[in-house]
């Protein structure tokens, strides 16, 4: 097209600026004599065919930048800096002078510079940007660390193993950069065409020249715009105007409610589209944890485990903690004062309220710690994490109390909208870094039956 174009305007700017300065010299006026147009000169023809060109380019740009804000934001998600112990001191770095082998400091609310192992200390991570886990992931000794992930409760220290281009973050930035940049097949087959069509239009356009000037004998002036008639009427230029404006418009549409379109290709195969496949954390889910269930076992009632737990809670840096101290808030219930609490990495706490010593935390903490079975409520925690839920005990020395339960929950309108497209005959699946078990309850309570779980993003 833009040759056509280019040939078009030239020979109608290239013969008008010939016929201008002609006139000027022959009758010495720089505008037509007594007000008369100056004739043949076709100025217009050429401004008004580059602008309409120009615009439609500027247009399909604005539209490309949308969707390049999808790449913004995931280097945004980079930390700046990095906090590097090098011999006996410890500097604040660019990120892009940590080299491997650095041993970098993570405080609690940082993020994890580059990808790397712990060598001290532990904490919880959230990793959901990576992995789809829609809850903190405990990291301790030896375990690995993601570029880009936020470290949550404690601190650690960590080798670098992969920086710039070779974090995981970096590679996921790649992979959308070369989504955006790829052709689609028809684009292809375009191509194909336009190599032979245009040499085609510009044969036809001599030849219906030579046709009027040599064989009819019509004057040079008529020749020549029946020339340029011919290039400018063959060009699409129409679709270079109207295919970017369809293209802004889309996406900009789409971008209203958070649809990322990559541009025209994917927008033209939308009305193909048989199948779709949703992330779950936080697109059908919240992607936040939140209290789902209150169990008692041993007599007490639900709102007396619900204070416990939350008292004990309201003290601890840990992720689920915040929203069980959350759900307790908004019940208005009443918090009692904890004494001697502790962390106990990767298990829970523990702490006294009034004269009694209480554990809150996982089977590991009640098995391991506490001493005590689990055996006689078994049916009922593997139910509710059948459901895909974190399921937490609340214990003294001599027995198990009751359990809270925290999920990540689903959004109000993801059931609605999944029914909606298996209406319109098109396949639903849900696809998630997390665990199967938890995938499978998450689906269900939105009607998907195709479930792609423990996906990894260069997978997805």
């Amino acid at each position: 097209m833009d040759s056509l174009i280019a040939i078009g305007t030239s020979v109608a700017f290239f013969y008008s600026l010939i016929n201008y300065i002609r006139y000027v010299a022959l009758n010495n006026s720089l505008i037509g004599l007594s007000g008369a147009k100056i004739p043949e000169l076709y100025f217009e023809t050429a401004a008004f065919l580059i602008t309409f060109v120009i615009l439609g380019k500027f247009l399909e740009a604005k539209a490309k930048g949308r969707t390049s804000e999808a790449i913004k934001k995931l280097m945004g998600l980079q930390a700046k800096t990095a906090r590097v112990i090098r011999g006996d001191q410890t500097l604040d770095l660019p990120i892009d002078q940590v080299v491997q082998g650095d041993i970098i400091i993570v405080r609690p609310g940082e993020k994890v510079p580059v990808d790397g192992v712990i060598v001290k200390g532990g904490s919880a991570i959230d990793e959901s940007m990576i992995t789809g886990e829609s809850l903190p992931v405990e990291k301790h000794e030896e375990d690995n660390v993601i570029g880009g992930t936020i470290n949550k409760t404690g601190s650690f220290e960590f080798k670098a193993t992969r920086i710039g281009s070779e974090t995981t973050l970096s590679q996921i930035i790649k992979l959308v950069e070369e989504a955006q940049g790829s052709k689609a097949p028809i684009q292809a087959i375009a191509d194909r065409i336009s190599a032979w069509f245009v040499p085609a239009v510009i044969g036809i356009a001599l030849l219906t020249f030579g046709i009027w000037y040599l064989v009819i004998g019509a004057s040079l002036s008529y020749s020549l715009m029946a020339f340029t008639a011919v290039i400018v009427i063959a060009c699409p230029c129409a679709l270079g105007l109207a295919t970017p404006t369809a293209i802004m418009v889309g996406t900009g549409k789409g971008a209203e409610h958070g649809i990322l379109i990559k541009g025209g290709e994917p927008l033209e195969s939308a009305c193909k589209i048989n199948a779709i496949v949703f992330d779950k954390t936080g697109t059908l889910t919240k992607g936040k944890p939140e209290v789902t269930d209150v169990e008692e076992f041993a007599g007490l009632s639900e709102d007396e485990i619900l204070q416990i737990a939350a008292s004990l809670e309201k003290q601890s840096e840990h992720p689920l903690a915040e929203a069980i101290y959350k759900y307790a808030e908004e019940d208005n219930v009443k918090l009692d004062e904890v004494k001697n609490f502790a962390a106990i990495p990767g298990h829970g706490v523990k702490g006294t309220v009034g004269k009694i010593e209480y554990y809150f935390g996982n089977r590991k903490l009640i098995q391991d710690v506490v001493k005590l079975g689990i055996d006689r409520f078994e049916r009922k925690i593997s139910r509710l994490e059948e459901q895909g839920k974190t399921v937490m005990l609340l214990a003294t020395k001599k027995e198990i109390l009751g359990a809270v339960a925290v999920a990540d929950t689903v959004k109000e309108t993801s059931k609605e909208a999944v029914e909606a497209l298996q209406k319109r005959g098109i396949a639903v699946y849900m696809i998630t870094g997390d665990n199967a078990r938890t995938a499978r309850a998450i689906a269900s309570q939105v009607g998907i039956t195709n479930v792609l779980s423990e996906v990894l993003p260069d997978q997805k």
